[in-house]
């Protein structure tokens, strides 16, 4: 196991309907559905990882379902997202009840309306039916600002417990994680490396060197100590373990300071800058 125990900050986490998500989870992102995928996932799981993030949109779930079989590791250990793919004439039942063929499994843990495409509400009550009918444990949504998470909650019987957007100190949406928290909603990182992008940033870096670790494990740990979850990404063995190295070292107050500065959006309530529907 990678994964250390002596962390401040635990390697799970309690969402507000009463279950536990992992902290640190491996993304699949534009890995193409075969081998790749397959080996990645493996990778991540024999490593300790024990949250896998997916999406019907990615195409590659049957890869990620055949890497949990193979793994040897039990169902009940892994926790699973996935995330309905909003397109016109999709519904979230339907949707999911494919994912889970596609997967391998009886339920996901957590199911996520990926981004808010025809408005923030349309699926929600589908995504409820979803819940309803234990096809996913939990359910959440994705790439929400403040305003469209809030349309979400103030509409359904069944709030949102996790919303997942780009986060990491170039893009600190204070604002919009500010909301999250007020709602009792889990935000939750991807792209916390910014597409391998900030792995460069000089201020990353001083620090990385400094404290004689990585500048992707400086990223992900800055997401843990503002209480994020977070999706890490990478197909290669090494990455993925040292990815996972980061519940056992902390960032001094002066690190989170200056990584917090770095911040380019303003601290917005938005979860995008520009929007792909």
């Amino acid at each position: 196991m990678t994964f250390g125990t002596d962390a401040p900050h635990g390697r799970t986490r309690a969402l507000a309907d009463g279950y536990q998500m992992p902290r640190l989870g491996l993304g699949v992102w534009q890995v193409p559905n075969g081998p790749e995928c397959v080996k990645a996932v493996h990778h991540a799981l024999g490593l300790g990882y024990r949250h896998i993030d997916t999406a019907q949109e990615y195409g590659n779930e049957e890869s990620v379902g055949q890497a949990l079989r193979e793994s040897g590791v039990p169902r009940s250990e892994v926790f699973l997202t996935t995330k309905f793919h909003p397109m016109p004439g999709n519904h979230p039942v339907a949707a999911a009840e494919q994912s889970l063929r596609r997967l391998g499994v009886d339920w996901v843990d957590l199911y996520l309306v990926h981004w808010p495409e025809g408005g923030p509400t349309w699926a929600w009550p589908g995504m409820e039916q979803v819940r309803e009918r234990s096809l996913a444990r939990s359910i959440g949504v994705s790439n929400f600002s403040t305003s469209e998470l809030e349309e979400v909650i103030g509409l359904g019987l069944i709030p949102p417990v996790v919303n997942q957007i780009e986060l990491n100190p170039l893009e600190y949406r204070s604002a919009l994680i500010s909301a999250c928290r007020r709602h009792n909603v889990a935000a939750e990182a991807y792209s916390p490396l910014g597409t391998g992008q900030h792995l460069s940033n000089e201020t990353v870096v001083r620090i990385a060197k400094r404290i004689a670790r990585t500048p992707a494990q400086v990223l992900l740990r800055w997401c843990l100590q503002h209480d994020l979850l977070v999706i890490s990404k990478s197909i290669h063995h090494q990455r993925i373990a040292k990815n996972a190295e980061i519940f056992n070292f902390e960032l001094s107050a002066n690190d989170m300071t200056e990584l917090d500065a770095l911040d380019q959006t303003g601290g917005t309530a938005e979860a995008l800058e520009t929007k792909w529907w």
